[in-house]
């Protein structure tokens, strides 16, 4: 050791902090800050830093101060002096260094703090911990600090750095015969809380219950962390009951987790994890202790961020659990994580292992992952709709009810599985409600001939299928587009009897003629189909039209659109219209029925702008049916059709 690194005479007198240091002691000690609780957080986090460094020291040096010493941090209080002390037994400094360590910061963020204090319009303390001032923090409840400090070097002198904020800070020699730092705070009249032990515990408990040394408090010296953080042990050694009791205690949830998973990472970055899939959306939950969304993430085992949104997509918000890496400086972030490359490597090792996760539980627990869906399905839609990257990993997660399957959740493999011969694409039908897309004319074709047909009645699948448009190389179609290709079926599955009774061309085309006369401009033009098999009618979109999904879009959006006319598709088999091609053209009662059948069709759509309006011909409809004749045959009145 040089005689300068333990020279005190140069620092017996006050010096002047730089102006750097100035300009932020006078922030942090005039302006009022809603969490300035976390001062003790910064404190426990530089002892811990110490006793880590000390005891990397003697793996290979035990000539050094006391060298059984417990490393530990204890916390004290003296009421009548209104002090807080803040003790560690780790590798102290020498005058020297508390001058440089604790005098000038500008190098460890001054400046970039200042900047950023500048620039922010939110509380400063949201930026604190992010340039290297950490210990500064102290400021917002000290009137003053003094920090006494002995190297572990034998030959070092103990020295005591003391400042009221203000414009200097002094360096002398003192009396200190322990290895360590001890740094004792004198507490503003308005900071009494903190001379509260069991504010401190509380303190404790919430930002450092896993440092790696013992925190004792009072003079009883009660160890108030837990020191050992479960997602740092094996995961082999630990058991499920485990992880379950670690997850309610940390969430409240009074039910168990559908699952969780493990992770330890050594690269790209060091990382520790414990992740869980709850069995509820935790914002749906009213007592729910982590209702907010975010992974709790941890710096060697030192709360960083209670709830972290940097590290999973916003679609993946439901997963609970802690990350802790070795690979983010304690002084590069606190409340506020900023964007840098561990950040980037720890979201994509966490949002790949969380997806995975939800696989395995979709392959090996059907029924679990059955509630899940109906609980988070549709954040899941809302990954694929608004991913750049991993929206593809997201598609066999989803899961529809469909034609065949009305009351089970089948996944896209599932309907694969299940495609018809001859079947080239995936089918599916987008409306408001389950109600009324099961009655759609649309699914005529489909139901006839047991082709399946996924139902999407979300909001987000509109979102969603303008990103989903192939799986495994089989297009997604809608049937209720101008342009539905019908799959290629074998000949004894399409073979169909002809109807009993059928009508003419000339009839047909009569009937086409009524109804482009009646509905007039509402409808592009009226087609006969041959593709409905149960109802009269149907509504289709003309070639050059937006999408049924743009469409839906813009409308959930309410966002101005112009509604394309339809083309009105009519089935000339359907008995009603049969028994309408019979009647004379100026029979009442064809107007009625051309108009309610276009109406059904836009109600079936989502698209009638006055249901309601729709009364008055109804009960028109069912006057003319009563006054109509009584079949020969039959004991009641009947109608015509």
């Amino acid at each position: 050791m040089n005689d300068e690194s333990n020279s005190v005479d140069k620092t017996t007198s006050a010096m002047q902090f730089k102006a750097e240091t100035r300009q932020l002691l006078n922030i942090l000690i005039h302006s009022l800050y809603t969490d300035r609780e976390i001062f003790l957080r910064e404190l426990i986090s530089n002892a811990s830093d110490a006793l880590t460094r000390v005891s990397y020291e003697m793996l290979t040096n035990r000539d050094v101060i006391d060298p059984e010493a417990e490393l530990a941090i204890h916390l004290n209080v003296d009421e009548t002096e209104r002090t807080l002390t803040v003790e560690d037994s780790g590798i102290g400094m020498n005058a020297a260094e508390l001058a440089e360590n604790l005098g000038t910061i500008a190098h460890s963020g001054a400046k970039a703090f200042l900047e950023a204090a500048r620039d922010s319009k939110a509380d400063l303390t949201n930026i604190i911990g992010q340039f290297g001032v950490g210990f500064y923090s102290a400021f917002m409840v000290a009137e003053s600090i003094q920090v006494f400090s002995r190297s572990y070097r034998k030959d070092d002198l103990a020295a005591v750095w003391t400042s009221d904020g203000t414009e200097t800070f002094t360096v002398e020699p003192t009396e200190k015969t322990n290895r360590g730092s001890r740094v004792v705070i004198k507490l503003k009249e308005d900071a009494a809380e903190f001379l509260k032990e069991y504010r401190l515990r509380e303190i404790v408990r919430k930002h450092s219950e896993y440092v790696p040394f013992p925190i004792y408090i009072g003079e009883s010296s009660e160890q108030v962390n837990q020191q050992t953080a479960i997602w740092r042990q094996t995961p082999r050694d630990v058991k499920t009951e485990e992880y379950q009791n670690f997850y309610k205690q940390f969430t409240l949830d009074s039910d168990a987790p559908l699952t969780q998973t493990h992770m330890v990472v050594d690269a790209p970055v060091q990382m520790y994890a414990l992740l869980f899939v709850p069995a509820h959306l935790p914002e749906n939950q009213p007592l729910y202790l982590r209702r907010d969304a975010g992974l709790r993430l941890y710096a060697r085992k030192v709360l960083i961020q209670d709830s972290c949104k940097d590290l999973l997509p916003e679609y993946l918000r439901f997963m609970q659990g802690v990350v802790d890496t070795e690979d983010l400086p304690l002084n590069v972030s606190r409340e506020t994580v900023q964007s840098n490359r561990v950040m980037a490597q720890l979201k994509k090792l966490v949002t790949n292992r969380s997806i995975e996760t939800i696989k395995t539980l979709a392959k090996d627990s059907p029924e679990e992952y059955g509630r899940f869906w109906s609980e988070m399905g549709h954040l899941i839609k809302e990954g694929v709709a608004t991913e750049q990257t991993e929206g593809e990993a997201l598609y066999p997660l989803l899961r529809f009810h469909s034609l065949q399957h009305p009351d089970e959740w089948i996944s896209l493999d599932d309907a694969i599985a299940a495609m018809k011969t001859g079947q080239k694409h995936l089918y599916y039908i987008l409306g408001d409600d389950p109600q009324s897309i099961a009655h759609s004319p649309h699914l005529d074709y489909f139901r006839k001939h047991q082709v399946d047909v996924l139902m999407m009645t979300d909001a987000i699948d509109s979102f969603m299928l303008l990103r989903l448009t192939e799986y495994q190389e089989h297009s997604l179609m809608n049937v209720a587009s101008a342009k539905l290709e019908l799959p290629d079926l074998p000949a004894d599955e399409t073979s169909e009897e002809k109807p009993a009774e059928d009508i003419s061309a000339e009839k047909m085309s009569a009937l086409s003629i009524r109804f482009k006369t009646i509905l007039g401009d509402r409808v592009t033009d009226v087609k006969i189909t041959d593709r409905l098999t149960d109802s009269p009618a149907r509504l289709v979109d003309p070639e050059d039209a937006l999408n049924p999904e743009m469409q839906r879009v813009y409308r959930l959006l309410e966002k101005e659109y112009t509604v394309p006319k339809k083309i009105l598709e009519i089935n000339t088999h359907h008995p009603l219209l049969m028994r309408m091609s019979e009647l004379d053209s100026d029979d009442s009662r064809v107007k009625l029925v051309v108009e309610q059948i276009y109406e059904d069709a836009l109600l079936i759509e989502g698209l009638h702008p006055d249901p309601s309006s729709m009364i008055q011909r109804i009960q028109d409809l069912m006057q003319a049916a009563l006054n109509a004749p009584q079949h020969a045959s039959g004991d009641g009145l009947k109608s015509q059709e």
